[in-house]
């Protein structure tokens, strides 16, 4: 396993745990919520924590599922293409995808200006800059899996190897 392997374990065993743990504490918050309501004393703070737990693991499920390739795709058709038109789809699809993340990023970055002293209506000790930080996140991380899939994506284009079916 070379060091380009190994970063990318690293990072799909990084993301993995964030999104577990973004997981169980969602469906912790999310219960607790739903007890104190059934006993009649609801929580003014848990639908707001819960929507953006919610947006949270969004943002990093996507990340894992981009490192893992598990995004809606059509491999089948790139496999289809003749060799001299593989590669230069498979280019222009990579730099319209890390553009894009990377344009989502600085937008992001932008929103995070503007929501400068905004807080969460239900916790005034939370800023809205710390809830909204898993936009410019969020598209880094994606970005960072997109590049650590290039030399995998570069042999399927080139050839070097079948294209990988998840099914």
């Amino acid at each position: 396993m070379n060091k380009f392997d190994t970063a990318r374990s690293v990072f799909e065993r990084l993301l993995e745990t964030i999104t577990v743990l973004l997981i169980i504490s969602l469906a912790a918050v999310v219960v607790l919520g739903v007890i104190f309501r059934w006993a009649g004393e609801s929580l003014s703070w848990y639908d707001e924590v819960a929507s953006v737990q919610l947006a949270w693991l969004t943002y990093y499920g996507a990340s894992l599922a981009a490192l893992k390739r598990a995004h809606i795709g059509v491999p089948g058709l790139i496999a289809a293409v003749p060799p001299v038109y593989r590669v230069p789809m498979v280019i222009c699809s990579e730099i319209v995808t890390i553009g894009f993340f990377l344009i989502l990023a600085w937008y992001g970055y932008i929103v995070l200006i503007v929501l400068e002293g905004d807080t969460l209506i239900s916790l005034p000790f939370i800023g809205t800059q710390f809830t909204q930080s898993v936009i410019p996140i969020g598209a880094i991380l994606f970005v960072i899996a997109e590049v650590l899939n290039l030399p995998q994506i570069w042999r399927e284009a080139t050839g070097q190897v079948e294209v990988l079916r998840y099914e």
